[in-house]
């Protein structure tokens, strides 16, 4: 088994000399953009839920009518954006970040929740444990993508392997997995919920219930499939790939528990994925994870700003929009060299010492 090393110091040369300082004077520059604004969150709100709702009855339309069906997908493209949008909000309020009030926040949570098929509670509760985690090579497991180790993957047995590999499959992963995640994983509790987590999931499952049973008594069920699938096919898949790419591109950070660092896990273990304007917009400024994971109560609507007037985290390398497509041949953590490969670069090592052959 390789020996796990101290992560490099690769983004902030004083780092590893002065790290609470560092940490200190870092957390200092980006507490101030951590003030949700009670009027950019409204107007997100309406710039992102009234379109949504404004394409919702459309699509009605063109179905009602009897239009010809592309004309309902077309539709589902700008709805399913509106809708990842819709998630970032969501998230937002999972932070506390989104309104200065607590329960507003727990209230735009639900909506947005039960309109993303996500309960507000369960989710928040796997999320803070992955903020806490994020690169951490001994706590995976809650909140992130299945991630092995070289050794891991060599050592584990041939259906252990088999089904690593099915997951990380592309077609798999941004296709399948991210329907099952939405539509049925999230209709039950996460492992560990207390009651407050397991009657938010009933909750909201109780809601789409009824807005399925709406749907179907005044427009037909078949009607309502044809517009909520496409969308939450197209959403769900898109955020799949949001949150994939955030944490998994060749030199992203991991570490074992007694080298793992918070901020490092935030500024080389989150990447700054850098989208174009449009996309940023529909994105919600998530592709500035670098600094959502050093301080998570920053509103979306405040990253940008921050990004821009805050020097230090300008030195934390972007990630291009075609760049991020080499992540999808990166399956495995290689302790050695620190960073993820693909499975066609570990071919030629040796198996003899692994207890079972692929």
């Amino acid at each position: 088994m390789s020996q796990q090393v101290p992560p490099p110091d690769t983004l902030f040369p004083h780092y590893r000399q002065n790290i609470q300082d560092f940490r200190q004077d870092l957390i200092k520059r980006v507490s101030k953009y951590a003030q949700p604004d009670v009027r950019k969150a409204f107007w997100q709100v309406a710039n992102t839920l009234l379109p949504y709702m404004g394409l919702w009855a459309l699509m009605i339309a063109t179905v009602v009518y009897e239009w010809p069906f592309w004309t309902t997908l077309l539709l589902t493209i700008p709805a399913a954006g509106f809708l990842v949008r819709l998630f970032i909000l969501f998230h937002d309020c999972c932070h506390g970040a989104f309104f200065p009030s607590r329960s507003a926040n727990r209230v735009l949570g639900y909506i947005t929740g039960i309109l993303t098929f996500t309960p507000f509670e369960d989710w928040q509760r796997t999320h803070i444990i992955h903020h806490g985690a994020s690169g951490n090579l001994d706590r995976r497991g809650v909140g992130d993508v299945w991630t092995l180790t070289v050794d891991e993957y060599l050592f584990a047995s041939r259906i252990k392997r088999l089904g690593y590999r099915l997951f990380r499959n592309p077609l798999i992963l941004f296709s399948v997995v991210p329907l099952f995640l939405f539509l049925i994983i999230q209709r039950f509790p996460s492992p560990g919920a207390k009651k407050r987590e397991r009657s938010s999931v009933i909750y909201t499952n109780l809601a789409i219930a009824a807005i399925i049973i709406v749907m179907s008594l005044t427009l037909g069920f078949k009607t309502y499939l044809l517009i909520q699938l496409p969308v939450i096919f197209m959403a769900a898949t898109t955020g799949m790939w949001l949150f994939y790419v955030q944490h998994q591109y060749e030199d992203v950070y991991w570490a074992r528990q007694q080298h793992w660092d918070l901020i490092s896990s935030g500024l080389e273990g989150s990447s700054y994925y850098k989208l174009p304007k449009v996309l940023q917009w529909i994105a919600g400024n998530i592709g500035l994870h670098h600094i959502h994971h050093v301080r998570a109560n920053i509103p979306n609507y405040n990253l940008q700003r921050c990004q821009n007037e805050v020097p230090l985290l300008q030195t934390v390398k972007p990630l291009t929009l075609l760049e991020s497509f080499k992540s999808l041949w990166l399956n495995l953590w290689d302790e050695e060299k620190q960073k993820l490969v693909s499975f066609y670069s570990i071919r030629m090592l040796p198996r003899s010492n692994c207890p079972h052959s692929f």
